[in-house]
Formats: C-alpha cells, sequence, structure tokens
C-alpha cells in the first residue's frame, strides 16, 4: 500500500491542475461566504438568520470544484490512457482505488479547513458591521461555540465526502464528463426535485436521503427539531452515498479492463 501511496501523492503535487482546483476550493468558498455576508442584513429588533450556516454558504459553491477535481483524479487518467500504466505498475486494483481515496481525502480536507476558516474570518468580519451583533440577539461567529464549531468541522467533513463520492462515481463511470454532471446533478439538481413535490412527507423523504440536503444539515445551528434529519445523521446519509459510490466503482474497476 505504501507504494500505491506514493504514487498518487506524485501524481498529485506534480500535476498542475490539482494544485489550482484546491486552491480554487479556498478562494471560491471564501468569496462566496465573504459575498453572501455582505448582501444580508439584521435590524436591530432581531432576525431569524442561523448565522453560522450563512457564514458556511460558500461551501454550496466550493462542493462543485470538489466533486471536479475527484472525478479527474481517476477520470484524468482514463482520458488519456494512463491507467493502463497505473494498472500495470501496480496491479492490485483495490489498493489503487484505496491509496488515490486516501490522497484525495486529505488534500480536500486540508483545502476544506482552510476555506472554511476564510469563509469564518470573513463572516466574523462583515456580518457584524450588517447588524449581525449580540444586542439583536444575534452572537458574534466564534469556534468556541459549540454548534458552531461542528457546522465547521461538519463542513469540512461534508467536503471530503463529496470528493470520495465525486471519485466513486468517476471509477464507475470512468468518462470524466459524465461522472461529474452525474455527481453536480446529484448535489444540485436532487434539492430542485424536491422543490416540485407538493407532499410534506415526501419532501422530507427525499431531503433526509439525498446527499447534499442531508449532508448539509451539519451546518444548521438553530431548529434541528424541525428537521427532517440530523446533522450528524444527515452527515451519516452522504458517508453512505459516497461509500456505495466507491464500492460499485471498486467492483467495477476490479471487473472491467483498463
Amino acid at each position: 500500500m505504501r507504494r500505491e501511496l506514493h504514487a498518487e501523492w506524485t501524481k498529485l503535487r506534480t500535476v498542475a491542475a490539482p494544485g489550482w482546483l484546491l486552491l480554487a476550493v479556498v478562494a471560491l468558498t471564501a468569496a462566496a461566504s465573504a459575498g453572501v455576508a455582505a448582501t444580508v442584513t439584521c435590524p436591530p429588533a432581531g432576525c431569524a438568520y442561523d448565522v453560522p450556516k450563512l457564514g458556511l454558504v460558500g461551501v454550496q459553491l466550493g462542493q462543485a470544484v470538489v466533486a471536479i477535481l475527484a472525478v479527474l483524479v481517476i477520470g484524468g487518467e482514463y482520458g488519456t490512457g494512463m491507467i493502463r500504466t497505473t494498472l500495470t505498475a501496480m496491479p492490485r486494483r483495490a489498493a489503487v482505488l484505496a491509496a488515490k481515496a486516501a490522497v484525495l481525502t486529505g488534500a480536500t480536507l486540508a483545502a476544506g479547513t482552510a476555506a472554511v476558516l476564510a469563509s469564518m474570518l470573513a463572516g466574523r468580519l462583515i456580518l457584524p458591521g450588517n447588524g449581525f451583533v449580540p444586542a439583536p440577539g444575534q452572537a458574534l461567529l466564534s469556534l468556541g461555540d459549540g454548534p458552531t464549531l461542528r457546522a465547521a468541522a461538519g463542513s469540512v467533513l461534508y467536503l471530503a465526502l463529496v470528493a470520495l463520492l465525486g471519485l466513486g462515481v468517476a471509477t464507475a463511470v470512468r468518462e470524466s464528463a459524465v461522472a461529474i454532471g452525474v455527481v453536480l446533478g446529484l448535489l444540485y439538481l436532487f434539492p430542485i426535485v424536491i422543490g416540485m413535490f407538493a407532499d410534506e412527507g415526501w419532501r422530507h423523504l427525499l431531503y433526509a436521503i439525498g446527499p447534499s440536503t442531508a449532508g448539509l444539515t451539519v451546518q444548521v445551528t438553530t431548529g434541528l427539531r424541525e428537521l427532517p434529519i440530523g446533522p450528524w445523521t444527515g452527515l451519516g446519509v452522504l458517508a453512505a452515498w459516497a461509500a456505495g459510490a466507491l464500492l460499485c466503482g471498486g467492483l467495477m474497476l476490479r471487473a472491467r479492463d483498463a
């Protein structure tokens, strides 16, 4: 396994695209969070915003870049034919996929941590000027607050799980464009489909099983009793999607020719 890890780490740090995409995760996540924070206001009488979730809204944009990065980790090799060289040099296919998953997870956790911290800092600096101050009942963003820390840490884990979901789908599909479409569809179209259902029971069910809708509940810090699923349980749903995708991709990787 050490040989596979070394090979995948070498690929990641010597190819330009992954590095730029990781920087884009940080930059776009923080910029989106700062942009939203700059446009919302809280009147002196108070407001109903979930402040930590508001400060982390950029994760919804950053996840798209994470998904693209994850797909290219293996989809790029299929596109160029280098996957044959990889599997010839390292014939243990399960170990190759595990190494890709480990290196991708580590890189995403690092970029995700930087992105979340930058988003939190932007919210901390911008939101008080728009009325989000302790006086109206809105606490300043602080990782010393338990629910806020859970939202921030959960957001980092969310991005890592999105990366594993993308890797699994790309391994199964093998076509980068198709895999990116599938993953982005799961992340962005699923919530739209939920909104098309009038029945509240169906809406709650789909919300609770959707990879992004369930996963992003980890950011919620207010009104938890009204949610169809709890924060950590929701993140567990996304983990199940990622595990299922990786399992399916791993089985197809072993069964098919490169």
